[in-house]
């Protein structure tokens, strides 16, 4: 086994990628990385698209920010506010509707590729045609498939114009526009990689827009390009030369799949990676003491929940919903299983973010839960299941509501999976309940606030796929709030609107909210400049240098 692994060390590294320490098994076996990598141990088995009109996964998001220029992005010191990417300006018209963007000149992409406005149309266009799972970012602008060329387009080379359907707070359209649907992407390369397709009813289009192309492929203008990426083992980064900002100092960046905590801090201390990304509380205390070593962390604006379907008629009743509210307990999840990486939040807007309440009215109340099945006429509780993503501290979260959970009579059998597999299946409204995380896709409550509130058509075929859709839930009163929140240009009015709605999810929807993610992060103190943003896509790593 080990020699089969060296021998494979040695083919890899003979190609020049320098990708020996991706492959093993053992870290024992490797040697330092290279002064000009970066190496970092992460769980990227949620990965299913690096399309950045596609992907829609915390890994995914850090993997496109890295690699993918946008108009706009968050600004970094202070995230209240966006600044110009790709673009050097930009104008709002007197009533609302028209956003006139001016690029930068002299931009290219990494294949060569001058950077026009025909391309920043072209990836509005391809998003919304494409209608992917974050497709609805753009189209809740009034965007379709039948109007985007027309709605959104190129004036000029260097000119782009975005025209909206209501007179929208340009606060949040700005702030979309800093998340992963609305990258650029090399219009020439991605349609010389197009397949013609068939069109149906439900697809009308004759190609697919560089789709099948860019899972694995890139088409950016990013400080680093995506070179590979193989599903549950490795993705590499190389230096884009043609960036039009300042270049990283580093050759490449490697994103190594290992999902135990165990594993990445051997690692780590062995010196086979350079950052650990998935460390325990015992093993980040552990690490902590080494020499050599640092650690760093910073909130996130990522929240953990379990979600109850409600086309099960057990989880669709009223009085489980609040039961299960009360079958969580808090405490000891807090106290050992989120220890230092996380804080127990019960709403749905994280801390931080406009409107945000920190209200936690629930505690574990076995003798209050049992009340409330008695009344939904299930006093013996009953039998259902929970699809988790084999990753800590997800397992040990459902583990612990497991035995809660049978103290009040319901039987729960966790169905474990890694994040592709346990995303499709909810993503599908195939599961019962589905513990999981949810990132804010940009930095405005409305991210939050749309995917668990908002859900215009509950059917099978609906096409905004929110969290309320996902879950079958059909909240009519609270999607024509949300709805409204967006046309609110008093700061004070629109977060008492989020505030409503937090309040009234926290009651009565099938979202039983845990904690809030505080991301913390082991790493070689041999690297400088390494930080974590306030969100995935904000974990920038081109300022990175290594001694």
């Amino acid at each position: 086994m080990m020699t089969n692994l060296l021998n494979r060390r040695m083919r890899v590294l003979a190609t020049g990628a320098a990708m020996a320490l991706l492959l093993a098994a053992a870290p024992a076996a490797l040697a330092a990385t290279p002064a000009d990598t970066l190496v970092q141990a992460w769980a990227i088995d949620d990965i299913i698209t690096l399309d950045p009109g596609e992907a829609f996964e915390i890994s995914a998001a850090e993997m496109t920010a890295n690699t993918y220029s946008k108009l706009v992005e968050l600004d970094i010191a202070d995230t209240s506010k966006v600044v110009g990417d790709l673009a050097e300006s930009w104008t709002v018209s007197d009533d609302g509707m028209t956003y006139t963007f001016k690029l930068k000149s002299g931009l290219k992409f990494a294949s060569g590729n001058p950077i026009t406005a025909a391309d920043v149309a072209f990836s509005f266009e391809r998003a919304v045609k494409l209608d992917k799972s974050p497709a609805f970012l753009l189209t809740q602008f009034g965007l379709t498939g039948d109007n985007v060329t027309e709605k959104a387009k190129a004036a000029d080379d260097t000119t782009f114009v975005l025209v909206v359907d209501k007179a929208y707070a340009p606060s949040f359209v700005l702030n979309v526009l800093t998340s992963t649907v609305a990258s650029v992407v090399d219009k020439a390369l991605v349609m010389e990689k197009a397949k013609a397709v068939t069109p149906t009813a439900e697809y009308k289009y004759d190609t697919d827009f560089g789709n099948e192309f860019l899972k694995t492929g890139y088409a950016g203008s990013g400080p680093f390009k995506i070179r590979e990426w193989r599903a549950n083992e490795v993705v590499v980064m190389e230096r884009n030369d043609n960036y039009y900002g300042e270049k990283p100092t580093l050759n490449r960046v490697i994103y190594r799949y290992m999902k135990e905590s165990a594993g990445q801090r051997l690692a780590l201390e062995n010196g086979d990676v350079d950052v650990a990304r998935n460390l325990e509380p015992g093993d980040i205390e552990a690490v902590s003491k080494k020499d050599g070593i640092a650690i760093t962390s910073a909130p996130k604006g990522t929240v953990y929940y379990f979600s109850l379907n409600q086309k099960n008629p057990n989880l669709a009743k009223p009085e489980v919903v609040e039961a299960m509210k009360y079958l969580v307990d808090y405490d000891a999840i807090g106290e050992t299983l989120i220890k230092g990486i996380g804080t127990i939040h019960q709403t749905f807007l994280p801390d931080g973010q406009l409107g945000a309440l920190n209200d936690k009215p629930y505690k574990l109340d076995v003798a209050k839960a049992k009340e409330l099945l008695a009344k939904a006429g299930l006093p013996d509780g009953f039998s259902v299941t929970m699809d988790v993503r084999n990753t800590q501290p997800v397992t040990g979260i459902a583990e612990n509501v497991q035995q809660t959970l049978a103290q009040a009579g319901i039987k729960l059998e966790i169905i474990p999976g890694d994040g592709k597999q346990t995303l499709t299946k909810f993503r599908a409204r195939q599961h019962d309940i589905y513990i999981g995380q949810w990132g804010s896709d940009y930095f405005d409550p409305n991210s939050n606030a749309e995917t668990f509130t908002y859900n215009p058509d509950n059917s099978d075929e609906g096409k905004t796929k929110t969290l309320a859709w996902r879950n079958a839930w059909d909240p009519t009163d609270l999607s024509a709030k949300t709805q409204a929140a967006l046309l609110e240009k008093d700061a004070d009015k629109r977060a008492a609107i989020y505030q409503d709605l937090q309040k009234q999810v926290l009651a009565t929807g099938p979202f039983v909210m845990i904690f809030q993610q505080t991301e913390v992060a082991g790493y070689s103190s041999k690297l400088k400049n390494y930080k974590l943003g306030p969100s995935f896509d904000t974990n920038f790593v081109s300022a990175v240098t290594k001694d």
